[in-house]
């Protein structure tokens, strides 16, 4: 796969415009409670744990500050709070933390004292303490935890940036991409970062000992630090633990479409390479389609927009070749098989970068007619439907199209920290078609950045809409194959559960949960369904 070695893991910020990197704040005008949230018990997962999550932590600020003003510096802190926890493994549910109840705050004025300074008189300052709650998910292996030592970053760690990079990141690549959102990659664990932490601890103890009055006072060296270490005490495992299955029999049925199931998989550009190099995504998208024309329906090309002859090309050299379907596609990319006879290594290489220029950034429709009885009743004709895309990047236009038109959306792409096109600030109610949907996004992050606020979007909430997300960085690496397993064991008329679905893709699964299922109704024995060629 060319470049897959290179990017094993997707970068969250790689193809992030650069406006967005550096204004990628918590959004602090929002109201923190104007978003819904689902039951704490409703996520289904192999690999996760649901569970709640609390921490206490504090914030310096100005005794004349606003409420607004407060707000926005105890969220500037529950931010850096996302970095270490991600890096511990634990996935949280708000949106880079910023769902701060103000009604735990508690302020005290406060003197601060240079105690380096004889005599000094001090200033006064605003000490406003907070309890942050959340929902998180963990590893399985961390499903009775009941705590784990992290850290917070002070209000001006932004001003530090090199000093944070240097001693709570790896400092690699990676942290050195994520400069100006290091709060992203904020790993308290890291041993010079426990170092850090520790030499400034002492610090403060020592100032702390020079002042006369340690209920009204706190050292200058205090009320500046860099880092705050906070206790994040983890509740009851929450998990579902029952067996859910999506609503085949409303998928059957037809949703977007009459007598038609209409799938939407919409892949992104993985490396963001310059030229006629092809991206590894790419094969990532065949890998998924290969998996899903394996099962043995008669899958045929039925449109293409912009419209084109999609199985027709005239080699450099003259000759003209075609495909007979998709599945030509899939053979010669991926196992560099099935090519008409006669076609030298030099024509084989032409070919494939023409079918790449072909397909990339063009939707193409795939369709299998089959025949679906449900609950018993006579068998109907009806259609497979696959509308896929390569080639998406951060504009939202095909994102926007597959969510209207589709009853399954499938993504496989970079989440762009969040703020990319799939945004929920980007969406409105009417982005969404009134019928029931399950999405997919398989991208980093996803639990956190899309899973809590698009079910306010959609009509009915979780009686119309099933999320499965990611509490942590999807690898990029096999996510094709996983996606293919996920969407063919979807397909294949056995009815699967949501957690036989979730083992289908396990190969990437990276804290994958499901959320909207648990007031599903559909059960295979109450309503079986049968779907044949």
């Amino acid at each position: 796969m060319p470049g897959a070695m290179a990017s094993l893991l997707r970068s969250a910020l790689r193809l992030l415009p650069i406006t967005l990197a550096l204004g990628a704040t918590s959004c602090a005008a929002e109201d923190p409670q104007s978003v819904t949230t689902g039951d704490e018990d409703d996520l289904t997962s192999l690999s996760a744990r649901s569970r709640t999550l609390r921490f206490d932590g504090y914030v310096y600020v100005s005794p004349s500050a606003s409420d607004a003003e407060v707000l926005s510096a105890v969220r500037t802190q529950t931010q850096t709070a996302f970095g270490a926890l991600r890096t511990a493994e634990i996935g949280v549910n708000s949106r880079e933390l910023k769902d701060v109840d103000p009604t735990t705050f508690k302020k005290k004025t406060v003197t601060v004292i240079d105690t380096t300074i004889a005599g000094d008189k001090g200033s006064p300052m605003m000490k406003v303490s907070y309890r942050y709650k959340d929902l998180a998910v963990v590893p399985v292996a961390m499903a009775k935890r009941s705590a784990i030592t992290l850290a917070v970053m002070g209000k001006d760690y932004r001003s530090q940036v090199d000093r944070v990079l240097k001693e709570c990141t790896a400092n690699d690549a990676e942290a050195q991409d994520f400069q100006s959102s290091i709060w992203y990659v904020f790993d308290p664990s890291q041993g010079s970062c426990q170092t850090a932490i520790a030499k400034e601890q002492k610090a403060i103890d020592d100032a702390s000992t020079k002042l006369a009055d340690r209920k009204t006072q706190v050292s200058k060296v205090e009320a500046q630090r860099l880092y705050i270490p906070v206790t994040v005490a983890l509740g009851a495992d929450k998990t579902n633990k029952g067996t859910d299955y999506p609503e085949y029999d409303r998928l059957y049925t037809g949703g977007v479409q009459k007598d038609r199931l209409v799938v939407s998989l919409v892949n992104g550009i993985l490396d963001h390479g310059e030229g006629s190099d092809m991206d590894s995504g790419y094969e990532e998208w065949f890998t998924t389609l290969r998996e899903v024309l394996k099962g043995g329906l008669a899958w045929k090309i039925a449109a293409t927009d912009p419209a084109t002859d999609v199985l027709s090309f005239t080699l450099t050299g003259g000759k003209a070749v075609k495909a007979n379907g998709f599945g030509d596609f899939i053979s010669w990319q991926l196992s560099g098989t099935g090519y008409p006879a006669g076609l030298s290594a030099a024509d084989r290489a032409d070919l494939k970068k023409q079918v790449y220029a072909r397909l990339t950034r063009r939707w193409v429709k795939l369709e299998a007619p089959v025949q679906v009885s449900i609950g018993g009743a006579a068998a109907k004709p009806f259609t497979i439907e696959i509308d896929t895309y390569f080639g998406a990047e951060s504009d939202a236009t095909p994102h926007k199209r597959a969510i209207k038109n589709s009853d399954v959306f499938i993504y496989n792409g970079h989440s762009y920290i969040g703020y990319g096109p799939l945004d929920p600030s980007r969406f409105s109610a009417s982005d969404f078609p009134p019928s029931y949907q399950l999405l997919f996004i398989d991208g980093c992050v996803s639990y956190n950045y899309y899973e809590k606020d698009y079910f306010p979007l959609k009509n009915g909430g979780t009686k119309n809409l099933e999320l499965i997300t990611n509490g942590l960085e999807a690898p990029s690496w096999q996510s094709g194959y996983a996606l293919g397993r996920f969407l063919a064991t979807l397909l294949n008329g056995k009815q699967a559960s949501y957690k036989d679905l979730l083992d289908a893709a396990s190969d990437t699964d990276s804290l994958r949960v499901v959320d909207g299922e648990v007031d599903n109704v559909y059960t295979p024995t109450k309503t079986p369904i049968v779907v044949t060629k």
